[in-house]
């Protein structure tokens, strides 16, 4: 019993000299140099918590910058070791390269009477017409990152924009190769996919290439997040892309 009010003792103790300390600091607060001094002090701080505001968005900024730069090292590497990987399997049916000199015939080592046979240069393979037809989306430009405005790039950065435009072409390639191939030769997945976008086709997109949130899941790896939602508002500012609503879906159609 006794130490429960040694307790509270001490706590209205506490509370009567924090009391007494705030009076003696308003009775301070009403002397005019003292005054004074608050109000500098008050400025001081509020200065203070505006450069801490401004220090914590550089600091958010220079993380976001330093996830782009490891996500390009990322991309830089792997287009590297695919060109290391062509360098080392180049197709033994290409014309090889030979000195200049190999090349030179003299007119005395001819044989005036022999027609000189003019080798024709291997035709290269192209790729099926189906696939050359398919419409890709450009990627964007530096002056037209420059023209987007603030408010719709907020912290994203040109080569964020250009990744998921990298993405997009490869779901709009991913689906096309589909539709165009031979339904004898598709598997049973294939072929559901196909009859999905069949039934996705609308009067307005006949004859244009587009793409669902579903394609997008199915071929890639993007997140279909805030960030992928700005970006489609870039790129539809941008004019590579347009939207077609209907049944409960959005079509993404190629411009």
């Amino acid at each position: 019993m006794a130490s429960d009010l040694e307790q509270i003792c001490s706590h209205i103790n506490e509370k009567i000299g924090n009391i007494k300390k705030t009076l003696s600091l308003r009775s301070c607060g009403q002397e005019p140099n003292l005054k004074t001094m608050l109000n500098k002090i008050g400025d001081e701080i509020i200065t203070v918590n505006e450069l801490l505001n401004k220090l914590e968005l550089e600091i958010q900024y220079q993380e976001q910058t330093n996830t782009s730069l490891k996500e390009l090292c990322e991309s830089l590497e792997e287009d590297y070791k695919d060109m290391e990987h062509l360098k080392e399997n180049i197709p033994p049916h290409l014309p090889q390269v030979t000195p200049g000199t190999q090349n030179c015939v003299s007119a005395s080592d001819l044989d005036p009477e022999e027609p000189v046979k003019v080798e024709e240069p291997a035709c290269t393979k192209k790729p099926p017409k189906e696939l050359r037809n398919i419409k890709e989306m450009p990627f964007i430009t530096s002056d037209e990152f420059n023209g987007i405005p603030a408010y719709m790039k907020c912290r994203l950065t040109y080569c964020q924009i250009n990744d998921v435009i990298k993405e997009i072409n490869k779901a709009v390639l991913s689906k096309y190769k589909i539709l165009h191939q031979p339904k004898k030769s598709m598997s049973s997945v294939a072929r559901n996919l196909y009859h999905r976008f069949i039934d996705e086709e609308t009067k307005d997109t006949r004859g244009r290439h587009f793409i669902v949130e579903a394609d997008i899941k199915e071929f890639t790896a993007l997140k279909l997040d805030k960030r992928f939602h700005m970006i489609l508002n870039i790129l539809r500012h941008c004019r590579r892309l347009s939207e077609v609503r209907g049944g409960g879906l959005t079509r993404y159609v190629i411009t």
